[in-house]
Order: structure tokens, then sequence, then C-alpha cells
């Protein structure tokens, strides 16, 4: 398993956001590079997509939600930033998303 891991829930409709395309970026000198690229499952997940141990410092994530919600959504995209303290830990970033609002948490 990635050490950084993600899932997307639509909680308007209760179901897994599937096919979703998400950037995962690590910055370094003041610059964003990407680590990982990859689009979630029916599952609504992305589990295996670094293949390399995360370092400690800043990352963000971003999930392109236009299509996802026929851009009809208000946010067209989620970015997430987050830190990591402990790069020998699992980082699980989820996303709660509807077409009007989104919220995150720091998962297990």
């Amino acid at each position: 398993m990635s050490p950084i891991t993600t899932h997307v829930l639509d909680t308007a409709k209760g179901c897994p956001a599937k096919h979703i395309p998400v950037t995962l970026e690590f910055l370094s000198n003041e610059q964003w590079n990407i680590v990982a690229q990859g689009i979630t499952d029916d599952d609504g997940r992305i589990m295996d997509w670094m293949t390399q141990q995360a370092q400690t410092g800043e990352y963000r994530i971003s999930f392109a939600t236009a299509s996802y919600h026929e851009n009809k959504g208000f946010f067209p995209s989620v970015t997430i930033n987050f830190m990591i303290d402990n790069p020998e830990q699992h980082y699980h970033v989820p996303l709660l998303l509807s077409p009007f609002s989104f919220s995150t948490y720091r998962g297990s």
C-alpha cells in the first residue's frame, strides 16, 4: 500500500465518488513537484499510487471535481494541503464531497 492514500465519498449521493482525477504534490525548495497522479477507482479510492516512501514536509492533494459534478458543482476542484512529520506512518486523506461543500480529516 502507498504511504499516502485517499478516498472520496459523495455525501449527496451516499456513495463513493469514482473516476475523479487526483494529483499529489510535495513542496520542495518553494516549488510544488508532482509525486503521483491517479484516478479514483469504483470504490472512490486510490491506494497504490506512490512507489517511493513519503518524506517529511508539506504535501497537497488536488481533486479535479468539475467533470464528476458534470460542471454543475460549485467547486470545480478541491485542494487539501497537509504536513507529514513522521514518514514511517501511513497517511490517509479522505474527501467528503457534495456539489456545494466538502470536508476532510486525517483518516487511518
